[in-house]
């Protein structure tokens, strides 16, 4: 073989080989290094997450005004400088915009790939707060009490507490993709259970919708978590269904598409005792063995169960993906459950509880 068409290979060669390296390093680049900034803001931000101790020294509190003081060297600080009165309300609401601007935060700083997922979450608020309004109305109680200031829709929340007529509303919706739901509630089309469900079905079609719009481990991540939500979501429907002797025709429309587990063997059997035997046949029978008993006596020990198996889970996809989106979302679920400990110790001592029964109480809150 002739030495020019030696060296033709070679450099052919060494060309395909310096190709190869430059895809594979920008494919790195463009998968990892736009989460190093974040991520390493959110690990730190981690580092202060409120331990067992504080929250038990928050239980000593007495009074509100003492709580919100023993929360001053935390980042929940800035959401207080405003407080006037030192009521639950203004406590909760704090919390609220504390959550807010975690979520707001992780919508900024994230890649542009990931980051509207973030704000897909934060319209959960949305849902709940229209659903909470719409029956409050129909119950002809104070729709106000119900609002939660977060979310994309608050003003427009805001306006359909204080709307005069259930017609009022709709006026208020228009536009929304809240519109036709609503409009099928007042033509009798759908009952209030059914029109809440729809708003949450609409909620979690989004945000799995997005999830299967990403790729590689963005997408392996983004759809665990938002199957695992609606698994949640969907044991506690229809074990509570099945608590209130439901039938499976009435309890299949309150169900939501796009979860993992597959629900007609629970569906179709007589009580709770027998939907959770069902459920130890499937991957949550681990996740429930250690309190099934207390399950059928107590449901909220099972929301709290799925709520810390959520937790566990992103725990191990992060540990699995270090920069990835895995380290936000662990975040997320962590931060949500340190507010809901939190609201919890507000409201005790609010009621004037003992610091020891606080203790005991918060101690078992997801």
């Amino acid at each position: 073989m002739e030495a020019g068409t030696i060296t033709g290979i070679l450099d052919t060669t060494l060309a395909l080989v310096f190709t190869w390296v430059a895809y594979k390093t920008g494919s790195y680049i463009y998968k990892y290094t736009p989460y190093s900034y974040p991520n390493a803001r959110i690990n730190a931000m981690e580092a202060k997450l409120l331990t067992e101790q504080r929250f038990n020294e928050l239980a000593e509190s007495r009074t509100l005004n003492n709580f919100i003081v023993s929360l001053e060297d935390t980042d929940y600080r800035e959401y207080f400088t405003d407080v006037s009165e030192y009521s639950l309300e203004e406590v909760e609401r704090g919390l609220e915009r504390a959550l807010a601007g975690t979520y707001t935060m992780m919508f900024n700083v994230l890649p542009k790939r990931v980051g509207p997922f973030f704000r897909l979450l934060l319209e959960e608020w949305d849902v709940r707060n229209i659903a909470s309004v719409v029956k409050a109305k129909s119950l002809g109680e104070p729709a106000s009490d119900y609002v939660i200031e977060l979310g994309s829709m608050v003003p427009k929340v805001k306006a359909m507490a204080e709307a005069k007529s259930m017609e009022e509303i709709l006026v208020i919706l228009e536009g929304s993709p809240y519109e036709e739901p609503y409009q099928k509630l007042l033509l009798g089309e759908i009952s209030l259970q059914e029109f809440e469900t729809e708003l949450y079905r609409m909620h979690y079609s989004k945000l799995l919708d997005y999830a299967l719009s990403r790729k590689g481990e963005e997408r392996v991540i983004l759809e665990e978590f938002v199957r695992l939500k609606i698994d949640k979501l969907n044991i506690l429907t229809l074990l509570r269904a099945k608590a209130a002797h439901m039938s499976a025709e009435e309890i299949r429309p309150l169900l939501i598409n796009g979860g993992s587990l597959k629900l007609d063997s629970m569906l179709h059997v007589d009580d709770l005792s027998m939907a959770l035997a069902e459920l130890d046949g499937t991957k949550y029978g681990q996740v429930i063995r250690d309190v099934r008993e207390e399950v059928e006596k107590d449901l909220s020990v099972l929301e709290r169960t799925l709520e810390g198996h959520i937790v566990t889970r992103m725990n191990e996809l992060t540990r699995f993906y270090p920069l990835s989106v895995a380290t936000p979302l662990n975040y997320i679920v962590r931060k949500e459950r340190e507010i809901r400990k939190l609201r919890a110790i507000a409201k005790l001592i609010a009621d004037g509880m003992p610091a020891e029964r606080i203790k005991g109480i918060v101690g078992g809150v997801a």
